[in-house]
């Protein structure tokens, strides 16, 4: 059941989820929030693809592609399309008028696939959620909204700005009818309240005494005299009397009105309320080093809260995998999609290393043949690049475009005692390869001071760029020599090579290990699927 889908998130809403078969659905859709009010709401044109976003950069622009989704979506009518001609009006061409655009129909697909018992959560940041909430309203109607959750991520850090500093997002809570799962979730008491409190100790622990009157005092039934003194009561005089014998109704002097102990062994814990201040950013082990990674508690959370065991979690714009590893983890089945592949190696990656490589899972829309990668090459030679990086599991340089100094990627490893980081450079080439690419190999290798440098091609290399490759010598570790310049064909890895050289204990410093514990024809080709 669990499934990972490289795509536009919308085509494959449409084309691969059926109606009515998910429990919960969690978004994260990008935008970018730093983006000042003017440069947000100005004018824009351009041709470029909105659903290719590119990965960190969190940009929606007013072009072609965001023209054509709002006018179909408008087409088809209903409380979505005034929303939208709402919009357009108050907004214009503006770059949140392409987000709003582009959200209006991936919402109403998340609906379509919602059970009735299911729950939708939305994350955002005050840039977009009051816009959100109007196309969340019109979609799940406003009698099904259920809660504006504050997240503060972080504290807050003064630069001087001319604003208070912003430390919370908003998650937009939604169930798409008034029968839904909510397991009311609790957390750890402050320990000056429990001292407060909690003041009382007997030999079955800790206590606080609360009062026994009942509020409505039109009660003949529960009006009675106890321990002598008559009072309407909350409960009944055999219940109080149990109570009574058992200790836990107690008279603190004669004529005082009697109490009930309740022991803090008994609480379930604080009330997790809608403003949530107890969970932090991503830290430590757990950062991957994504710029928009959220914490695994934040995600745990809400999916104990609106899910059970065994029930399917969605994430459509999946990113490095935290609601997928949280699902895994609370024994959920799920469904990733994004846009990237730079984020669906990440995410293998990440699984593999929380959960072992024996997880299964099916993967779909990822080069499975020589074809594929050619297809792949050519329609966008970055996505190409992040996916022949994931098959020997390394992360970019840098996620963002522009020079590389003729690094594509790396990987770390440590082989002795020293403690010294080492590394793997990464070379990916998707056209024509010749000698020249070994020699630069080599000298990027000297420049970085690296041990190994390895050129991924896509094409079968020459017979002196082999003999280049192996003039470069070997490096040296305790198990054994490895080639310092190798090259590895997309065929071969595909059959399942790897590159020569000492156990990772330590992976690149961009994106680190994870602590244990089909497509558009008219935007994207037939990449093959595996799984």
């Amino acid at each position: 059941m669990n499934q990972l889908y490289y795509g536009d998130n919308l085509d494959i809403l449409r084309r691969y989820i059926k109606d009515e078969s998910i429990d919960l659905i969690y978004l994260d859709p990008p935008f970018n929030s730093n983006a000042t009010y003017n440069v947000l709401f100005s004018q824009q044109d351009g041709s470029q693809s909105t659903a290719q976003i590119q990965a960190f950069e969190d940009t929606w622009q007013w072009d072609e592609e965001a023209a054509k989704s709002y006018e179909l979506t408008v087409e088809q009518g209903g409380s979505i399309a005034d929303a939208l001609r709402a919009f357009r009006l108050l907004l214009g061409n503006s770059n949140m008028m392409a987000y709003l655009a582009m959200m209006a129909p991936r919402l109403v697909e998340l609906h379509r696939v919602l059970k009735r018992t299911g729950s939708l959560y939305l994350h955002c940041d005050s840039t977009a959620s009051h816009y959100l909430k109007v196309l969340l309203d019109q979609v799940f109607s406003p009698e099904n909204f259920r809660n504006e959750i504050i997240w503060k991520r972080s504290n807050p850090k003064s630069h001087g700005s001319i604003n208070f500093p912003t430390c919370t997002d908003t998650i937009l809570r939604y169930t798409k009818t008034d029968k839904f799962t909510f397991n009311q979730p609790y957390g750890d008491h402050d320990p000056e309240y429990v001292s407060k409190a909690y003041k009382y100790s007997d030999e079955k622990g800790r206590y606080r005494l609360l009062p026994l009157l009942n509020p409505n005092q039109d009660r003949p039934n529960l009006t009675y005299e106890f321990l002598g003194v008559k009072r309407v009561w909350r409960w009944t005089r055999e219940r109080m009397e149990k109570a009574y014998e058992d200790g836990i109704v107690i008279q603190l002097k004669p004529g005082a009105v009697p109490q009930y102990k309740k022991y803090l062994s008994d609480s379930k814990g604080r009330t997790i309320t809608n403003c949530w201040t107890d969970i932090n950013q991503v830290a430590g082990n757990e950062s991957l080093g994504y710029p928009t990674q959220k914490p695994e508690e934040l995600l745990e959370r809400i999916i104990e809260a609106s899910s059970e065991e065994g029930d399917t979690v969605l994430d459509p714009f999946c990113g490095c995998g935290t609601a997928i590893a949280a699902s895994q983890k609370l024994n959920r089945n799920w469904i990733g999609i994004d846009i990237t592949h730079l984020a669906i190696g990440l995410i293998k990656l990440r699984m593999a290393d929380q959960f072992g490589e024996e997880l299964i899972y099916e993967v779909y829309g990822e080069p499975t043949t020589i074809e594929g990668a050619r297809k792949l090459s050519e329609m966008d030679k970055y996505q190409f690049e992040w996916w022949a990086l994931g098959l020997v599991g390394a992360r970019p340089s840098d996620p963002k475009k522009g020079s590389d100094r003729g690094i594509d990627g790396r990987l770390y490893f440590h082989d002795d005692e020293s403690g010294k980081t080492k590394q793997v450079i990464i070379s990916v080439k998707g056209g024509s390869t010749g000698v020249s690419h070994i020699r630069d190999l080599v000298g990027v290798l000297d420049r970085e001071n690296a041990q190994i440098g390895v050129l991924i091609t896509l094409q079968e290399p020459t017979k002196p760029m082999r003999s280049e490759a192996a003039s470069a010598g070997f490096y040296d570790s305790p198990w054994g020599k490895h080639p310092r310049v190798q090259i590895l064909t997309i065929e071969e890895l595909l059959e399942g090579q790897q590159i020569d050289m000492p156990p990772i204990r330590q992976v690149n410093q961009t994106y680190r290990r994870a602590p244990r514990h089909q497509v558009d024809s008219g935007k994207q080709p037939e990449l093959g699927f595996d799984g």
